[in-house]
């Protein structure tokens, strides 16, 4: 028997569909897996989600596991060494925002006691579970985008824009967008 997957999950790689069914909108909660997510969303931007994914283990390698303190410290000869790397984006401006983002991101947590404490402050700390019928009912931002988005931006986060907050927010689990028709829609208890 085959998966009701969401749309953009059907037809689509084995990776995809692993992503879809394993990963996209279960909330995230560790401080690693959050900058991992805020790195992959922002050098996604102008791309699709599939090339990101089939990127994702050379992101792990050539951003230290994702390990926030490390990547803070990248000095300007280690991003040129990353443009050079065919298992990232070799976007000049990501690379480098990898490494703002890192700092900030290492603000955030002075700040909040954690990156997540904070990130969960835009959805109340709980999921938002949407009813969308179709892919083309699910919206590309939200006014908790914006909000998300406008703040990180004030904090020094670079590619962050609200369709990129949204993205975020859909993949980290902050929303619930799977299609009602999808198996990973959770079903109410009777």
């Amino acid at each position: 028997m085959t998966k009701t997957r969401c749309e953009w999950a059907t037809n689509t790689t084995e990776l995809d569909q692993k992503y879809h069914d394993e990963e996209w909108g279960v909330p995230v909660y560790d401080d690693r897996v959050w900058f991992e997510f805020l790195t992959l969303e922002g050098a996604q931007a102008g791309l699709s989600w599939t090339t990101i994914l089939h990127k994702r283990e050379g992101y792990r390698k050539a951003f230290a596991g994702f390990d926030y303190q490390k990547v803070a410290k990248f000095s300007e000869a280690k991003q040129l060494e990353l443009k050079e790397n065919p298992e990232i984006v070799r976007n000049t401006l990501k690379i480098k925002s990898t490494v703002t983002n890192a700092q900030a991101f290492i603000r955030v947590q002075k700040e909040f006691g954690s990156f997540n404490d904070y990130i969960w402050r835009f959805v109340g700390g709980e999921p938002i579970l949407n009813s969308w019928k179709t892919a083309q009912d699910v919206p590309v931002s939200t006014v908790e985008s914006d909000t998300m988005s406008k703040d990180l931006k004030k904090r020094g986060f670079k590619f962050v824009g609200t369709t990129i907050c949204y993205a975020l927010m859909q993949a980290t689990g902050l929303v619930n967008d799977h299609t009602t028709d999808c198996f990973c829609y959770p079903k109410k208890e009777d």
